[in-house]
């Protein structure tokens, strides 16, 4: 796809749609029950994100400003991210299960100078947006029931009193930055990922040549609005090929649930994390009516043969893998009318060259493990620019022209990828990625905690879990009580998801020479089941 100069999302996109097909449904949003559904036409939308740029331009957010977003998968979120995106600013979407303490970390980092979230968003934020060393000047709050917060306006309201401004007409250079991810670290707090206004184009593949929708097809991916996953399923590509965006707002789904609402709104295309495939391949499929289920696929971790077999023994349907990063877009998928081989990842996609590189970048022979890498120059429009405020960083992932994804694969004589393992200690739970050294500074933030090194274990369900090695304080007893109080410690000061399910206690931990924790060592213990110190 040939990239224009001046391009965004939102007017080439969305407004574009509205002006060929106003009354056309671009979202069905489910409540948290999965009974009420809200659809919402192109044009709506496309207003929408005219009234919200307007209520930030009179509120003086400008181009390449930062607007922070945090909210459930609500209707709201279309309405902050789009405005957003549409005067040129840049979304920052943000996890719903983040802490304060997370959001502290990412608003010193990223400073924005607008803040948007949701009722249950704001009362968990306590002080945070209003720190004089970091302070958000606009903060802006949806609510459904008119609860008030100090400091904050509240979205309605402004949308009636301001949303009736003008807005640019040419807001973009397809180059200009758009989105900002936060992706985890090994050794240091999550990283920012800044992507161009391109990075919409790059989802077109896949929305066309994966998720296989096109005009009237409902798409659902299953995905916290925070996570690049979202951008995957939820936004411009699936309206570039004109087809409806589900969101549901189910905090924690059962099986039950998901198939009911795949039946209830006649879901077409559905995308989920290989977990809740597993989980859905429990439950009595026969007990659904899923015929309007045509597509399926999966990402974020690898998928179990297993779990295809059982899944198209349920629907007579193949869920197809793909592979990406929140640096990219899709890069590797089975794709529509492609020949599956069960377990892997697929082929590369349009726009993008794909190959496995050894450490120094020289291409390696069929069947060698090596690292799958992304050719850089010229930039594709998915693959992101740099890590913010880190060039230490982005220069260790873009080498001699490729970017380096840092994780390991093969390909065999076919083309087709099988993925073999992360090459730092980045850990992959139930598609959550993540950092073990936000862990463990949560973790010897804890008056018993001297050291503690965290690793991941394998897991047939979660592909991974998250193990903690500690060592204690002086005096200081292991016990299960311990274990539970410091688990409960981690969920309070970061997002739940990341809390160790095993913590195993220890009189040392095995370092290198220059004093580096050595993971892989760890990791090693777990699997071959030699835990203890």
């Amino acid at each position: 796809m040939s990239a224009p100069a001046r391009f965004n999302p939102v007017l080439d996109i969305v407004e574009r749609w509205a002006t060929e097909e106003a009354e056309a449904v671009a979202l069905v949003s489910i409540d948290a029950q999965g009974q009420s559904a809200r659809s919402q036409t192109v044009y709506e939308l496309a207003m929408l994100s005219r009234q919200m740029a307007s209520v930030l331009l009179r509120l003086g957010v400008t181009k390449r400003e930062r607007v922070m977003i945090m909210m459930s998968r609500i209707p709201a979120w279309y309405t902050a991210t789009l405005g957003t995106l549409r005067i040129g600013a840049v979304a920052i979407p943000t996890p719903n299960q983040c802490t304060a303490r997370d959001v502290a970390y990412r608003i010193k980092a990223a400073r924005p100078v607008a803040l948007i979230a949701d009722e249950a968003a704001a009362s968990r934020l306590g002080d945070v947006v209003t720190e004089q060393d970091a302070p958000v000047s606009h903060r802006i709050v949806w609510t459904s029931t008119g609860r008030k917060f100090a400091d904050w306006r509240d979205l309605d309201t402004l949308l009636d009193e301001l949303g009736n401004g003008e807005t640019p007409e040419d807001p973009t250079a397809i180059t200009d930055p758009s989105l900002i991810f936060f992706t985890s670290g090994t050794v240091s707090y999550p990283k920012m990922v800044l992507h161009r206004q391109s990075y919409a184009l790059g989802h077109v593949a896949t929305a066309r040549d994966w998720h296989g929708v096109g005009r009237g097809d409902r798409h659902w991916t299953i995905a916290d609005t925070g996570w690049a996953k979202a951008a995957w399923g939820s936004l411009f590509g699936q309206w570039h090929e004109r087809a409806t965006v589900v969101q549901a707002d189910l905090v924690k789904p059962t099986a039950a649930e998901i198939l009911r609402t795949i039946q209830t709104h006649q879901v077409t295309s559905l995308c989920a994390p290989p977990t809740l495939y597993r989980m859905l391949v429990q439950e009595s499929l026969d007990a659904y009516d899923l015929g309007s289920l045509r597509e399926c696929t999966a990402a974020g971790e690898p998928l179990n043969p297993q779990v295809i077999r059982a899944w198209r023994a349920g629907t007579g349907l193949t869920i197809r893998d793909g592979y990406g990063q929140s640096e990219s877009t899709l890069l590797v998928a089975n794709t529509v009318g492609m020949q599956i081989r069960p377990g892997s990842m697929g082929r590369p996609i349009s726009g993008y060259e794909v190959a496995i590189l050894d450490d120094q970048g020289g291409r390696l022979s069929t069947g060698q493990v090596g690292n799958i890498s992304v050719r850089a120059e010229p930039r594709p429009a998915g693959l992101f620019s740099e890590y913010l405020d880190s060039e230490e960083a982005t220069r260790g992932v873009f080498r001699a022209g490729w970017y380096f994804t840092g994780d390991k694969a093969s390909v065999d004589e076919e083309g087709y990828f099988w993925f073999s393992s992360r090459t730092d200690d980045v850990i992959t739970s139930a598609a959550y990625r993540i950092g073990p050294f936000e862990v463990e500074s949560v973790l010897i933030e804890h008056e018993a905690v001297v050291e503690a090194a965290v690793v991941g274990r394998d897991d047939p369900e979660r592909t991974q879990i998250v193990c903690a090695f500690v060592i204690l304080a002086k005096g200081i007893a292991a016990s299960d009580a311990l274990t539970q109080e410091l688990q409960e410690h981690v969920k309070r000061l970061t997002a739940p998801y990341k809390y160790p399910r095993e913590i195993y206690y220890c009189a040392e931990l095995p370092k290198t020479i220059s004093g580096k924790i050595r993971r892989s060592e760890l990791r090693r213990r777990l699997n071959d089941g030699l835990s203890g110190a």
